[in-house]
C-alpha cells in the first residue's frame, strides 16, 4: 500500500479542508512529551513558533493564505477526559493558525449518523480517513485515502451535521 502524504493533500486543498475528530483519548508518539509536561504542570505549549508547533502552523496557514477554509470539528464526551482539556487548552495556536474549531458535545451528537473513523475531507473531493488503536495510538496503516464519491458525500454531509451543531471554540466551556 502506497505511504499517503498528509501534507500534500493539504497543500493540494484548493477551497477546503474539513477534519472531524470524535475520540477521546490520542495517544499519538509525537505529543507524548507535550502531554506528559500539561499533566505534570498544568502548562501547555501555545507557541505557534515552536518546534512542536511551527510545522501545523506553517502547513495551515499556507492553505489559509491561498483562500483554504481549515475547520475542525471534536465530538467530545462530558465531562471531559484529561486528554480533550489537553487538546482545549492547545486549541488557540489552531485558531491562530487559521482554523475554525468547534466542539460538539457527544450527547448533542447522539441522533447524527457520522463515520467509525476520524476523517479529514478536501475539497469535498476526497476522504482522509484517520485509524487509531484502542488506546489512541496511530495504527498501522494509520491512513486510508478514497475518492468514492459516495463515501465523500456521506462524509462530507457527517462532517456538516456535526458543525451546524457544534459550539464554537470561543463559547465552549470545558467540563
Amino acid at each position: 500500500m502506497p505511504q499517503i502524504d498528509f501534507r500534500a493533500l493539504m497543500d493540494a486543498a484548493r477551497s477546503s479542508a474539513v477534519h472531524l475528530e470524535m475520540r477521546d483519548v490520542y495517544g499519538v508518539g509525537d505529543e507524548a512529551e507535550d502531554f506528559v509536561h500539561w499533566q505534570r504542570t498544568g502548562e501547555r505549549d501555545a507557541d505557534p513558533t515552536s518546534a512542536y508547533w511551527s510545522p501545523w502552523v506553517d502547513l495551515i496557514s499556507r492553505a489559509r493564505d491561498r483562500g483554504v477554509s481549515v475547520r475542525r470539528a471534536r465530538i467530545v464526551s462530558e465531562p471531559t477526559t484529561e486528554y480533550i482539556r489537553y487538546e482545549h487548552a492547545g486549541t488557540s495556536v489552531n485558531l491562530a493558525a487559521g482554523e475554525h474549531v468547534r466542539w460538539l458535545p457527544r450527547r448533542r451528537a447522539a441522533s447524527l449518523l457520522v463515520p467509525g473513523s476520524d476523517l479529514w475531507v478536501f475539497d469535498g473531493e476526497s476522504v482522509l480517513f484517520n485509524h487509531f488503536t484502542g488506546d489512541g495510538n496511530w495504527a498501522d496503516p494509520d491512513m486510508e485515502l478514497t475518492n468514492d464519491p459516495a463515501v465523500v458525500k456521506q462524509c462530507g454531509d457527517a462532517f456538516e451535521a456535526v458543525w451546524e451543531r457544534a459550539i464554537p471554540h470561543d463559547q465552549y466551556k470545558i467540563r
